[in-house]
């Protein structure tokens, strides 16, 4: 008996200290998959232009998928293996980074697949759409519901004319002439990321560049380089409005894009060497938290006033105009921001084919109160990116949320999930 019960507690020890599996008994691991997710992916951008937003692994990765694509349905079923391997890795006992790992690729690899059925023609909803994609479900509220906010922005800037043509023309006065843009737009991005680097610590390399384009359906947009490295245009074809300016330089850098990416880059990719990171695919569910985390960062660098007291010190005499109702204009901003939404319910009927392109133009004016050039570019942009667009307003409430619950030092929760694989289904 007393030998049985020896050799017993040696085996529940053994147990007690045995690693946990990492791969399944084929000997797959998360290593192997992530290596083949990174190849499905590439491939994918070969059949989508613009699908691949920033890569920076190896390059024969890269040619090897230029070289030699599958096709969509050979991609399909590419993404159904990828799924079938995941889900036999066992991650019993793993700690909660590679527990976290295993679902971050299993939902990217599901709106791969889900991208690759829309290119070989399957028709979705508009919240069926962006659930698949990025994994959160919109509301697509009646746009009646919006009415009292435009009732609130009609009693701030009473008068004649349409409330669009209204705003249009008191927004006239805080357009930042073009000749003044770099000069403005360096103050702003500079202090976007005095703000940030007191909280986060960045990579030592950090670096950007700053363009002006035109002939775009964005209004700024952050090509990631690697080596911590980003491009950032901005598209000058439209009014470029001094609040702009710190939006811009926020959202696409500091605490946006740029530091999102470099984050990304150095925690996952150079200290882990999971390779995953080192592409995003843009309809994955990563866009919703760097599209949410990019807008959040906004309110996070900036909070209470300080926006508008930084535009009426500092942007103001940069671009040359006058600060007399830059509280007004905050005000403006701040209902304008609840209207975000509205654009959702209107791109669904648009996308159905419920509503025309005229209809959907005129909605766009009166809902988001923007002239009819405006409002042409933005559904040139929803035509483009469909229901991307639910991670700009959706994805900063949700990000803002999920930061707000962590603790009261709020740049400690942003940089956590900027540095992080947490998906949106974890910030719900």
């Amino acid at each position: 008996m007393r030998t049985f019960l020896l050799a017993l507690l040696m085996l529940l020890g053994a147990c007690a200290t045995a690693p946990a599996p990492a791969a399944d008994p084929s000997g797959d691991s998360l290593d192997a998959i992530a290596r083949d997710y990174v190849a499905l992916i590439l491939e994918i951008g070969e059949r989508e232009p613009g699908y691949v937003d920033a890569y920076y692994g190896p390059a024969e990765w890269q040619e090897a998928a230029k070289a030699d694509p599958r096709t969509v349905p050979q991609l399909i079923q590419g993404a159904a293996g990828l799924t079938e391997r995941l889900n036999a890795v066992s991650t019993r006992g793993a700690d909660e980074a590679t527990t976290q790992r295993r679902a971050y690729l299993l939902a990217h690899v599901s709106a791969a697949s889900a991208r690759l059925r829309m290119l070989s023609g399957e028709k979705m909803g508009f919240a069926d759409e962006a659930e698949a994609l990025f994994g959160i479900r919109p509301e697509l509220a009646p746009l009646s519901t919006y009415d009292p906010i435009l009732a609130e922005i009609d009693a701030l800037l009473p008068g004649e004319g349409s409330l669009t043509d209204r705003v249009t023309a008191f927004k006239s006065h805080y357009v930042i002439p073009r000749d003044r843009l770099q000069p403005v737009m360096d103050a702003a991005i500079a202090e976007c990321r005095a703000r940030t680097v007191r909280h986060i610590a960045l990579p030592a390399n950090e670096r950007f560049t700053l363009s002006f384009v035109g002939d775009k359906p964005w209004s700024g947009y952050n090509y990631y380089l690697g080596d911590a490295a980003s491009r950032i245009e901005i598209n000058a074809d439209f009014p470029i409005y001094t609040e702009r300016a710190i939006d811009l330089g926020c959202h696409e850098g500091y605490p946006g894009h740029h530091v999102y990416n470099a984050l990304l880059e150095k925690t996952f990719v150079r200290d882990r060497g999971w390779v995953e990171m080192s592409v995003y695919p843009l309809f994955s569910p990563m866009s919703f938290v760097a599209e949410g985390s990019a807008n959040y960062g906004i309110d996070l660098a900036f909070p209470g006033d300080e926006g508008t007291r930084f535009e009426r010190e500092v942007l103001f005499p940069l671009a040359g105009l006058d600060p007399a109702t830059a509280e007004k204009k905050a005000q403006l901003g701040a209902l304008t921001r609840r209207l975000a939404r509205a654009e959702y319910t209107i791109a669904d009927d648009w996308l159905a084919g419920r509503i025309d392109r005229a209809e959907t133009i005129r909605r766009l004016m009166k809902y988001t109160l923007a002239d009819e050039a405006k409002a042409t570019q933005r559904l040139r942009f929803i035509d483009t990116y469909r229901s991307y667009i639910i991670n700009y307003g959706l994805g900063r409430d949700t990000v803002q949320a999920w930061v707000e619950r962590q603790g009261p030092d709020h740049w400690a929760g942003m940089e956590r999930l900027l540095s992080s694989q947490i998906l949106p289904a974890d910030l719900d």
